[in-house]
């Protein structure tokens, strides 16, 4: 049995359910239908539970056999087949009693959808064991080159099972392309025994030192890559049965060495390189939206001067794998669809776009122009994408928060050349949201609620002592020390703890729009009666001359127009101030 969720209008874990028997898709009637059989059904689809179901087609009618009717399960089964029922086929509904479901939005793991890869699993499908391994510390010596974990710079591939090398056959290196791209990198070089053999290189001498201590176990060998792979258990291969010790007698390990992307890079040199390319290309035509971290959000595509969505039909890894490479990052972790990441605003540009993955721009992708009746922004299609570790959490802190979403700011400085790092704490002076922002996106919390320049409410640390001040950040940093600051040369007021930055994440958050062409089109000039102005003239909304008018005679002269704000965020819009505190007005 396979089943799926379909329909329209609808969220990614909700629909109209469908099920796939003997060769044939068709629905299941709501009669007698129950929570149980909701939560069977949501578990089919991958989901941990139900919230709730749907009668009478609300998902709009399916076509096809009704497969089932008067399901009635308790809720504990294992397959929908397992709860009471009228038969296979036999049924006396019609579609418009289609049932759906409403599935709680959180995935059982280890769950296996299509469109989510994890990346720390590669070699699942083929590894003797189910628990994944530590990195030996032998195989740590290169930060770029060590075998059988391919660990790509910083960003580490996982084995499964005990640690078994690939072994490449033919030096195409096209395998590490995939290999780089599932760790967020670009593949800069393989190697093999063959390709360095008697040269001298210093690229084999992690694993070296590895073989003379403990013979590996190959497994892998024959890996065979295109290079457009979205990951590497996507390309074809073999592996060894029986005594994987003495396979691969006479070669070695598969190396790989990535690099990083532009984004990622450190030296000025890749910086001032990434700079000219972007005034050579112009401006970008494809952007993340809506996403808390780096290289996730909603895609959004320029289109005769108008940024715009793509709709979510037959939105997959291939695709949004071409996204992620033409922004810098890696592979595609996850194709994102019912707008994950917010609904966006203004056109949907493109429709069913199926890319290959050899493409270099989403453009160069086969796609359907949108209609009207095709989509909605509750379909935004988006991507997370690979990105390399960078360690930057492991440099900032929280301490003294009710939960782990809040707290007094605290940053590891001197921590080169292997020192120990030093904590201390961000002067509260000048720090608003957006340095709020750069702090909870480096520790891995989401958006930003509140930036504070007052934390003594949270003063639960031994760390005393001011280390970073006058910080200012665009809001796209991916680090605090990423932002314009004072370096060394320290100069905070008030230097007492009390005042020592602090932040308040959050993982969802609302993002407010105005509507501008709406208040163009909308304005106009109107005279009005002053008799008809005394509740705007109580609520100051008229301009200080009109205190010297003859009221209630005369009349002022207004701009009046419509205005509409949308949220395209992923949290709803909530003002701050609680209902007990809201001041009631005679005039609304």
């Amino acid at each position: 049995l396979k089943f799926r969720l379909a329909g329209y209008p609808r969220k990614h874990n909700e629909g109209r359910v469908e099920v796939f028997y003997n060769d044939e898709w068709g629905t299941i009637c709501d009669d007698d239908f129950t929570l149980g059989n909701a939560h069977v059904l949501c578990r089919h689809l991958g989901f941990v539970a139900a919230t709730g179901w749907a009668h009478s087609a609300k998902y709009g009618k399916g076509v096809g056999r009704i497969w089932l009717d008067n399901v009635n399960c308790a809720g504990n089964e294992k397959s929908i087949g397992d709860c009471k029922h009228r038969g296979w086929g036999n049924s006396d509904c019609s579609h418009e009693e289609d049932a759906g479901v409403v599935c709680k939005d959180e995935r059982i793991p280890g769950f296996k959808d299509s469109n989510v890869i994890e990346v720390r699993k590669l070699l699942a499908r083929v590894g003797s064991r189910q628990e994944p391994h530590a990195v030996p510390p032998e195989l740590c010596v290169s930060p770029h080159v060590s075998p059988c974990c391919w660990r790509c710079g910083t960003g580490s591939w996982q084995g499964v099972g005990t640690w078994q090398a690939p072994r490449v056959t033919q030096g195409t290196g096209q395998g590490a392309r995939p290999a780089c791209a599932a760790a967020g990198r670009v593949a800069g070089d393989t190697s093999t025994a063959t390709g360095h053999a008697g040269r001298g290189s210093g690229l084999l001498s992690p694993h070296r030192l590895f073989t003379e201590r403990q013979q590996l176990n190959y497994r892998l060998h024959s890996v065979s890559c295109t290079g457009t792979e979205v990951h590497l258990s996507m390309c074809s291969f073999e592996f060894y049965r029986g005594n994987t010790s003495a396979a691969c007698g006479a070669g070695m390990p598969a190396v790989v060495s990535c690099v990083p992307g532009p984004l990622f890079a450190t030296g000025n040199a890749h910086k001032k390189k990434q700079r000219q390319q972007q005034q050579q290309q112009g401006q970008p035509r494809i952007r993340l939206k809506g996403g808390a971290k780096v290289g996730e959000g909603r895609v959004e595509v320029l289109k005769s001067s108008e940024w715009g969505t793509i709709c979510d039909d037959r939105w997959n890894l291939q695709s949004a794998s071409v996204v992620c490479r033409e922004l810098g990052f890696g592979s595609a972790k996850e194709a994102l669809t019912g707008a994950r990441m917010g609904q966006g605003t203004g056109p949907i540009h493109l429709n069913e776009v199926q890319c290959r993955g050899t493409e270099k721009s989403l453009w160069s992708c086969p796609f359907r122009n949108i209609t009207q009746e095709d989509c909605k922004h509750t379909e935004d299609a988006a991507v997370r994408c690979n990105i390399p570790y960078m360690g930057y959490e492991n440099l900032i802190r929280l301490s003294g928060g009710r939960s782990r979403f809040e707290g007094r700011v605290e940053v590891a400085v001197g921590a080169g050349d292997g020192d120990q790092p030093r904590w201390g704490l961000v002067c509260g002076e000048g720090w608003g949201t957006l340095e709020a922002m750069v702090a909870c996106r480096q520790l891995g919390l989401g958006f930003a609620n509140h930036g504070l320049q007052e934390t003594w409410y949270w003063d639960a640390s031994n760390v005393t002592e001011m280390v970073m001040s006058g910080v200012k950040c665009a809001g796209h940093e991916m680090s605090l020390s990423h932002c314009q600051h004072h370096g060394a040369s320290l100069s905070c007021r008030n230097t007492g703890t009390r005042f020592a930055a602090g932040v308040i994440c959050s993982e969802t958050a609302s993002d407010l729009l105005l509507h501008a062409p709406l208040v163009q089109e909308t304005a106009y000039i109107e005279d009005r009666p002053l008799h008809m102005l005394y509740c705007a003239a109580e609520e100051n909304c008229l301009a200080s001359s009109a205190r010297l008018a003859n009221w209630p005679y005369g009349h002022r002269r207004l701009l009046r127009f419509s205005s509409q704000i949308h949220n395209r965020g992923r949290a709803d819009f909530r003002p701050k101030a609680g209902r007990h505190s809201w001041v009631w007005h005679e005039c609304h």
